[in-house]
């Protein structure tokens, strides 16, 4: 025998309802908004030329410490801008939230020589945020 839900289920469009935000974007939020204010942090370090950083010479990607600041504020605030549209159920919330973590990764791997202990465990944050948002493509398409 079939047992029936009493729930109303609720979606996009329905009265009441709202946007849904289901689980892998709630976690894939939450760590943006992890993700976002330690870039923001990062870069502020940088702007202000701290003793944080290591200076690193003969390196392809040596830019100096301010350009790096501006780089790493730049994208902090594009992942939360992206998380706060993500958890707010936007259409633009989960494409803004892989490019966004998907820019801080490649720049969180060009940043491995001037401070490792910083960047390898930011780039995991950021491989799991695209693994969160694009697992939800997957899960439906079964």
């Amino acid at each position: 025998m079939a047992a029936i839900s009493n729930k109303t289920q609720r979606g996009h469009g329905e009265a009441g309802g709202g946007p849904a935000v289901d689980s892998a974007s709630l976690a894939a939020g939450a760590m943006l908004m992890l993700s976002g204010p330690l870039s923001i942090l990062m870069g502020a370090a940088g702007i202000a030329n701290d003793s944080l950083f290591a200076a690193s010479t003969g390196y392809a990607y040596g830019f100096g410490l301010t350009a790096w600041g501006i780089i790493h504020l730049v994208i902090g605030v594009l992942l939360v801008v992206a998380a706060f549209g993500l958890l707010a159920g936007k259409s633009w919330g989960r494409g803004a939230g892989m490019v966004a973590a998907g820019v801080s990764l490649i720049t969180q791997f060009m940043f491995v020589p001037y401070y490792p202990a910083w960047a390898i465990p930011v780039m995991a944050l950021d491989l799991l945020i695209l693994f969160a948002l694009t697992r939800t493509h997957i899960e439906a398409a079964r």
